[in-house]
């Protein structure tokens, strides 16, 4: 059973900052490279950060570069997403999400497998 499970999501002010965790299980978390994704209101899901299986290879979007940091814990199998000075245009649902293989890019959820249940993030202003 593959599973991924977020956590860490709530209600901040605006310059705030939030860490995101995404505890994974039911495969070998080495052979997975690992997604952060949001949904805001209305709007598609879109890719944030990623990272790669094993070599530490990261991306950002340019929304979030620079504010975002995404690492993973491999004796944790858990990925975390720390956000700092957090704006109101990051209130989403945040997804994480696993796909098999080396690469990051393209950071598009067709490319992806597995999905977590998601975490709201709602910041105020």
């Amino acid at each position: 059973q593959l599973r991924l499970v977020e956590s860490g999501g709530g209600l901040v002010q605006t310059g705030g900052s939030l860490r995101l965790s995404c505890e994974v299980s039911g495969f070998t978390f080495d052979y997975y490279a690992i997604g952060w994704f949001r949904q805001a209101p209305g709007k598609e899901r879109e890719g944030v950060s990623c990272i790669s299986s094993s070599d530490g290879r990261t991306y950002y979007e340019d929304s979030v570069n620079g504010r975002f940091t995404i690492s993973r814990h491999h004796a944790k199998n858990t990925v975390y997403l720390q956000m700092n000075s957090l704006k109101p245009e990051d209130t989403a649902v945040y997804y994480c999400a696993g796909k098999r293989g080396p690469s990051i890019l393209p950071l598009i959820e067709q490319e992806y497998d597995y999905w977590g249940q998601g975490t709201q993030v709602t910041v105020s202003s």
